[in-house]
């Protein structure tokens, strides 16, 4: 064997080894992995969207891997119904839209930076999370009927909140039932999901490859 391929093979195994170490797997969900830059990137991420200090911590290390085993949990019943996802143009104009509060390009690009993400990682988390969007309101909320009894009772319940804290005049029920119905839709909407995850969970194997995750 030549000593050029030698080499090569040489430099080829040290970038695997430095990759593997740079980028360890720290959790496995069925045939799928979540990595540590992954985990690393999320928090990042979210940070940003949020406008929050960035936390590397050990708490929310935990937290994103959390939200990452979800995702992909989700990503897995996608892949088996063939959800679609948004269009280009929808991604671009939530970027737009996020870009617009800063007050300039280089003030949104100097962010970037200080949170250690570039354009093309949050471009694809907003793509993302348009097209979580999409899927849960496909999966879960043609399944959501709220009953007349419960809305009453939730207004009965924000009535009493208006009078402790003085506000008036008081919204009648006619004038608050959209509301009333759209925030209880949205709360069982959410419970739906977390019982579906709390489900699926059960169904695919998670394992942690770093403890201190779980």
């Amino acid at each position: 064997m030549s000593t050029n391929r030698i080499l090569y093979i040489a430099l080829a195994a040290s970038a695997l080894l430095r990759a593997e170490i740079i980028d360890r797997i720290a959790v496995s969900i069925g045939n799928k992995v979540v990595t540590e830059a992954q985990i690393d990137q999320e928090i990042r991420l979210t940070a940003f969207l949020n406008k929050a200090k960035l936390d590397t911590s050990g708490d929310e290390r935990k937290k994103a891997t959390g939200r990452l085993i979800e995702q992909t949990l989700v990503r897995r019943e996608m892949e088996f119904s063939h959800y679609s996802s948004p269009s280009t143009n929808e991604v671009d104009a939530a970027l737009k839209s996020l870009k617009a509060g800063y007050s300039g390009e280089s003030r949104y690009q100097d962010a970037l930076k200080d949170y250690g993400i570039d354009e093309a990682s949050l471009r694809g988390s907003l793509e993302w999370q348009m097209t979580l969007m999409q899927f849960i309101d496909f999966r879960f909320r043609p399944g959501i009927q709220v009953p007349e009894a419960d809305m009453q009772a939730y207004y009965k319940q924000q009535v009493a909140k208006w009078q402790q804290q003085g506000t008036k005049p008081i919204p009648s029920y006619d004038d608050s039932r959209e509301s009333i119905e759209q925030t209880l839709t949205e709360q069982r909407i959410d419970q739906a999901v977390d019982q579906w995850l709390a489900e699926t969970r059960k169904q695919v194997p998670i394992r942690y490859r770093d403890e201190a995750l779980q």
